[in-house]
């Protein structure tokens, strides 16, 4: 994951400086991994020979702390009343979360793989919660959500609840 993560944080920091989405930055490089892969299907979440995938120390912290985040944040999204600026900030935390396991997990390749699957929605999610629809920011939060529940069920967290099942 090493290689792999620094390219990652080439790409974003490159976004960055240009202004692009990470999650266009994102979509571009995996599009181009697909075509170098020649992928003829698109990737879906599996178990590892019926058990979860092993976790990091980091990817433990950093997916605590978007499911504390988000948790945070649910009375205020549920009753409808979170703010644009609320949603903003969350998604501040999230990316900020996702920046630090790519920097910092390291995983067997076939788990990386399938953790990428998780991060596409949450990343995905993080950037519709970053404009000014608060629908499309509600519909950001919902996603994160079910990320985490797909995280839940794939990935050996010891003690880990995704958002849904804590309230």
């Amino acid at each position: 994951m090493f290689a792999q993560s620094k390219r990652i944080i080439a790409i974003l920091s490159a976004a960055a400086l240009l202004g692009i989405g990470a999650t266009a930055a994102l979509a571009q490089e995996h599009s181009h991994a697909a075509h170098a892969h020649h992928a003829k299907e698109t990737p879906q979440l599996t178990l590892n020979n019926g058990n979860k995938w092993e976790t990091d120390a980091n990817l433990r912290q950093a997916m605590d702390r978007i499911r504390d985040a988000l948790s945070a944040e649910l009375h205020a999204i549920h009753t409808g009343k979170a703010t644009a600026e609320q949603y903003r900030a969350l998604a501040m935390k999230t990316n900020d979360q996702i920046a630090f396991m790519v920097k910092n997990c390291k995983l067997e390749p076939k788990a990386d793989e399938m953790l990428h699957l998780v991060l596409a929605d949450i990343i995905a999610a993080a950037d519709a919660m970053s404009g000014k629809d608060i629908g499309e920011a509600r519909k950001g939060a919902e996603k994160i959500a079910a990320a985490l529940e797909n995280y839940g069920i794939y990935f050996a967290h010891p003690c880990w609840h995704g958002v849904m099942s804590a309230h």
